[in-house]
């Protein structure tokens, strides 16, 4: 999902009322970008730090070297359980990472957000929790009812060719878009509920979205992408950056 396909970065058909509320909430950043417009190589990035001809994923579907100290490691070495739901690695890769716990990484695997809920609300763990949880949407395949919004999609962005079937690849890119900003508020509620509002909180895509242009492409498109960050007591609310960032400053800006 790119940066300009989201409602906090302009695009009006969009229906994402919690990552409006998230924006709110926190800082929004104009300029962040993934390392790759690949889903492998960019989450590598995320996970170790490192650029994809330094992690060892270049391409798709690659894994990094199993010899790069990655994330949960840092994290664990500080003392934190590090769990992940979901597509967090590239799928069945999230095994090699380390985490103290992952689960529903296969493809597809719709029950991700509630299997992540239901274990948040039974853990027992003293420690100080990472969590990731990776939303399968709005990677393909979209939904085929395109959740209402057929007869609504009258823009199409640029570079688009304006034919029936474009319309209608739009309006089931939008229904999985609202299907990730419904379980994105779902998460956030159980957040709060269960750590406390004041969690930090990082919420990003890995790439732009399977159009023309976007994944696979280095361009704008392809790789600029929605990053907010809300820490009550820490991160302003209400606030927009146009610092330059990328995945690459995660891991370090975490530890």
């Amino acid at each position: 999902m790119g940066y300009a396909d989201t409602a906090p970065w302009g695009d009006k058909t969009a229906r994402m009322p919690n990552l409006d509320r998230l924006a709110a909430d926190g800082l929004a950043f104009d300029r962040a970008f993934v390392s790759s417009p690949a889903c492998a190589p960019s989450r590598a990035s995320l996970l170790t730090g490192l650029m994809p001809a330094r992690s060892g994923a270049t391409s798709n579907h690659d894994r990094a070297d199993p010899a790069v100290h990655k994330l949960p490691s840092y994290l664990q070495s500080l003392g934190y359980q590090v769990v992940a739901f979901g597509k967090v690695a590239h799928y069945q890769q999230t095994g090699t990472y380390g985490f103290d716990h992952f689960a529903n990484d296969t493809f597809h695997d719709d029950a991700v957000v509630s299997e992540a809920i239901a274990w948040l609300k039974a853990r027992k763990d003293p420690r100080p929790l990472a969590l990731f949880v990776g939303s399968n949407w709005p990677h393909v395949p979209w939904p085929v009812s395109g959740d209402g919004f057929r007869g609504t999609v009258t823009t199409l962005p640029p570079k688009s060719v304006g034919t029936p079937q474009t319309r209608v690849a739009r309006a089931r890119y939008y229904a999985a878009v609202g299907r990730l900003d419904l379980e994105l508020g779902d998460t956030l509620s159980a957040v709060d509920a269960v750590l406390g509002r004041d969690t930090f909180v990082l919420f990003s895509s890995d790439h732009g979205a399977q159009w023309p242009f976007g994944k696979w492409n280095l361009y704008d498109t392809g790789t600029r992408v929605p990053t907010i960050v809300r820490w009550r007591g820490r991160v302003a609310p209400g606030r927009r950056t146009d610092a330059m960032i990328s995945w690459v400053d995660f891991l370090p800006t975490l530890v």
